[in-house]
């Protein structure tokens, strides 16, 4: 079998990536990257809503192993993690990260740095997490990876709130896609993130996604090399939306979609100030939504992590 080669080469080797890293940057001096559209100047250190301004700001990175299946494998997922977010969810697990900023600024070339070290170290992916407020900057530092030797896929992790123009910007960088699907209503979305448009933006940011790289496939050993895994966390009573959720995914996108619905839900950050999510899930709640996805049409379900089997 020919050995895999990221879409990102062949778009360096003919020159599209440095056109993409250019019309990226054009974006940041009016900032419309997210649906956010906070229409600052970034490039003049100007901030909106994810509070970064030209560079990226990183809290840690290393080989991760609580991802899918598909993105650990033997050796890890190699993640970066951005510091801040544009979704800012009340309830998020790295509070600390997202709404307190906890990270350090890098340069384009600390970020290649960061990419090269973790495929040193033997890992099956480099995985962006929160990278929809930096995509230029990404694409700075890949064009530099590039050049020294990078050659494994890029995984885009993001909270699914994303614009279509921004991601199209994107075709022929990441050959995975990795978002969540979070809310299903307005009002909740409004509720704990202050984004009553973030079910509609996922809704065409996902259909996007998967325009570009279809379903997932995996090689011979079961590691990702292209396509859409779906992240969806069940909240407590029902607020995600768990099955209308699994319906668009089985009807608008493909029911050989790779979801991952995930059982992990517990009040952090500001979750305590909204009654509804104030506590943690309970076992039925997530048996519930598996039931739901399955009869929806979903048939490949991420299979839970025996942590969370011993929980519920």
């Amino acid at each position: 079998m020919p050995e895999f080669l990221p879409s990102y080469i062949e778009t360096y080797e003919k020159g599209l990536l440095k056109k993409k890293i250019n019309k990226a940057y054009d974006i940041l001096t009016s900032c419309v990257l997210c649906p956010r559209r906070c229409k600052v100047n970034r490039l003049s250190e100007e901030h909106g809503v994810c509070k970064t301004g030209s560079k990226a700001i990183v809290s840690s990175y290393n080989a991760h192993y609580g991802e899918e299946s598909p993105l650990v494998g033997q050796n890890g997922s190699g993640t970066i993690f951005f510091t801040y977010c544009n979704l800012m969810c009340v309830f998020c697990q790295n509070y600390d990260i997202s709404h307190e900023g906890y990270g350090q600024e890098v340069a384009d070339n600390q970020l290649a740095y960061m990419m090269l070290e973790l495929q040193k170290s033997g890992c099956h992916n480099i995985n962006f997490v929160t990278p929809s407020h930096v995509v230029p900057q990404i694409l700075s530092a890949l064009e530099i990876a590039v050049q020294d030797g990078l050659k494994v896929p890029l995984v885009y992790n993001s909270g699914g709130y994303d614009e279509v123009h921004t991601l199209k910007l994107l075709e022929g960088i990441f050959d995975i896609y990795m978002p969540d699907f979070k809310f299903w209503d307005p009002g909740i979305a409004e509720k704990t993130c202050d984004a009553p448009d973030y079910p509609e933006k996922a809704r065409l940011a996902l259909k996007e996604m998967h325009r570009q790289v279809g379903d997932l496939v995996v090689d011979n050993r079961g590691i990702a090399q292209k396509g859409l895994i779906i992240r969806h966390l069940v909240l407590p009573n029902g607020l995600a939306g768990t099955r209308e959720v699994a319906r668009f995914i089985a009807k608008e996108l493909s029911p050989n979609s790779y979801v991952n619905i995930m059982p992990q839900y517990r009040p952090c950050g500001k979750a305590s100030t909204i009654k509804e999510i104030s506590r943690s899930l309970k076992g039925n709640e997530f048996r519930d939504a598996l039931e739901m996805a399955t009869e929806e049409g979903i048939t490949r379900l991420d299979e839970p992590r025996s942590i969370f089997r011993a929980l519920f």
